[in-house]
């Protein structure tokens, strides 16, 4: 039996093509999918190249695999994602270890890849960086209670700073049916919240049907009755419609949340990242969002020090954040990514500048999610159930995306993962809240 592992590095999306590399080596009876990467035969690294810290963390994860080439049980170690699409021939010249590498539009042919690095073959398979998605594909996922659902692939905003279009090509969507069947199949499958990702889930289906039809999507699914929460990512504030505000508003599946990576708030440095709207844009759609849902968690991340960031600039960041008060917020410290027009732009960030803009803007992030976390206690919230650990169950509210937003922890009678249950909130740090079920006003 041949035992293989894998590690996923990255962003949610990476995790969905990982469990579709693993449905389709599920498939074989030859196989046994293994966690500890110590027993396996073979090791598959799903790599994240996005920024530079992504790419070290990869190749380091790449080089610590290879040592088990020599001291360990394996025998192939393949990398696939977006660090092979982006820099194959660097990787198969300077890790030796590597026997094979696939790109983000080939991973389904891992299954052939195996049999041949296991016969010695040393294997680029790079090709068209967009993958074909279908629901029919077998997938083995991660969680129980919840899954990602990739409606789009790559991305056409080319933004100056990103190098996604270069990696993952431009944007893709698949075709409503197909997702709404998907949709469908994870619910049979206990399936209890989809959280829909993309590149940019706002431009959802402009390239198959002329325009955005992600209401549209969202009208279909909450239609699949076993399927209680339905979460929405990556939503460009610039492309936000007031159909979308409104189905978020009109329907109680849909969680009253919306991720919207603004970058930045200064006029002269979001024209320099080639964002759309200005300040005054991003101010008025919040405002009419908090007012339509007024029960909503706004989540952002930020970029601070990117090239010609002035002091004057990054005051009117501080000022943005202060004014705004995010639900949920990260920051970026800017790293130059090789052919976007940012690398080239004058007016470079000294490091020890990043540093200091970066924690100032998490320290005036802190008091604000402190408080916002405070005016919780007493209120009674939906949970879900992520994980049980000893007597202690860890959930989420529907203000809160799996492992970057605030956990509730709370005893675990008579609790298991996926239930979503009430809860009344006792107690209320930073990031995090300690809560008790409340049978009184349980469903």
């Amino acid at each position: 039996m041949l035992k293989i592992g894998l590690i996923t590095l990255g962003c949610p999306k990476n995790q969905v093509d990982s469990e579709l590399m693993l449905g389709d080596l599920s498939t074989r009876s030859d196989v046994k999918l293994v966690e500890d990467i110590n027993e396996a035969d073979v090791i598959i690294i799903n790599t994240c190249g996005f920024i530079q810290d992504a790419k070290e963390e990869s190749i380091e994860t790449i080089i610590e695999a290879g040592h088990l080439k020599k001291d360990g049980n394996c025998q192939a170690l393949i990398v696939t994602g977006c660090l092979t699409q982006r820099y194959q021939d660097e990787i198969l010249k300077e890790i030796p270890e590597v026997d094979a590498i696939l790109g983000t539009g080939t991973f389904d042919q891992i299954s052939e890849t195996i049999d041949k690095a296991l016969k010695g073959e040393r294997i680029s398979n790079i090709g068209n960086p967009s993958f074909s998605y279908k629901s029919g594909l077998p997938r083995v996922l991660t969680d129980s209670q919840f899954a990602y659902v990739k409606i789009a692939e790559g991305c056409s905003n080319n933004c100056t700073y990103c190098s996604i279009p270069r990696i993952r090509g431009p944007f893709k969507s698949r075709p409503l049916e197909d997702i709404y069947t998907e949709v469908k199949m994870l619910a049979d499958q206990g399936i209890k919240e989809v959280i829909l990702v993309a590149q940019d889930t706002t431009q959802y289906g402009i390239d198959i049907y002329g325009k955005p039809v992600l209401s549209e999507l969202l009208k279909r699914l909450v239609t699949v009755e076993k399927i209680s929460w339905i979460r929405i990512m990556y939503s460009y504030p610039e492309f936000i419609s007031n159909d979308l505000i409104e189905i978020i508003a009109r329907e109680e599946k849909i969680c009253n949340y919306l991720d919207l990576p603004v970058q930045h708030s200064a006029d002269r440095i979001r024209k320099l990242m080639n964002r759309k709207g200005k300040r005054k844009d991003l101010v008025n759609l919040i405002k009419r969002i908090r007012h339509k849902i007024p029960d909503t968690a706004i989540r952002t991340s930020l970029i601070v020090g990117f090239p010609g960031e002035d002091e004057d600039d990054f005051e009117d960041l501080v000022n943005f954040v202060q004014e705004i008060k995010f639900d949920r917020l990260g920051v970026f410290k800017y790293s130059p990514e090789e052919e976007t027009v940012a690398a080239s732009l004058p007016g470079k960030i000294p490091d020890v500048i990043k540093e200091e803009r970066y924690n100032k803007i998490m320290e005036i992030q802190q008091e604000i999610a402190y408080r916002k976390n405070q005016e919780l206690i007493g209120r009674i919230l939906p949970i879900i159930i992520d994980e049980i650990k000893d007597n202690t169950a860890l959930a989420r509210s529907q203000y809160d995306a799996p492992e970057i937003d605030n956990q509730i922890y709370l005893p675990a009678d008579n609790l298991k993962v996926g239930d979503i249950v009430k809860c009344r909130i006792k107690e209320a740090f930073e990031y995090d809240l300690i809560g008790e079920r409340d049978y009184e006003f349980a469903k």
